[in-house]
């Protein structure tokens, strides 16, 4: 995956980097799965391939949104964690999550989430924010 910038448009850059198929659906399941090892990525509903996955979280590591470090409990594993840089990508799930939940056929449950976190604007936002501090920049 290239992160080469075609222009200086914000929005552009944001796409170049986290526009593809993938690289939210990777950070979603950090911050609302809790999920951290390569394993728990693939089991993912979506069936994203191990090739695909490994491109993303290098890309996701060089572009500063997530930190991997061994785990201290099996050492073939990494952890993967994300970075103020991550968690700042927070309303931007929750937008989507909303979108979604109302203009696509979304599960009910998800949906629910999803509503119940873009309602509780900025003080929701903030306080989950601070949860993910907490999990992954300790």
């Amino acid at each position: 995956m290239s992160t080469r910038e075609r222009s200086g448009c914000p929005i552009s850059l944001s796409l170049e980097l986290i526009g593809d198929r993938w690289t939210l659906l990777i950070i979603r399941d950090m911050v609302f799965a809790g999920k951290r090892h390569f394993r728990e990525f693939l089991q993912s509903d979506e069936g994203i391939s191990s090739r695909t996955l490994a491109e993303r979280l290098q890309t996701l590591q060089d572009e500063g949104i997530l930190t991997r470090s061994e785990d201290p409990s099996h050492g073939l594993k990494a952890i993967y964690r994300l970075t103020e840089a991550g968690i700042d990508l927070l309303p931007v799930l929750a937008t989507q999550g909303a979108w979604g939940s109302k203009y696509r056929r979304a599960d009910g449950d998800l949906a629910r989430i999803a509503r119940e976190l873009a309602a509780g604007g900025e003080p929701a936002l903030a306080r989950m924010k601070e949860k993910l501090r907490a999990e992954h920049l300790a």
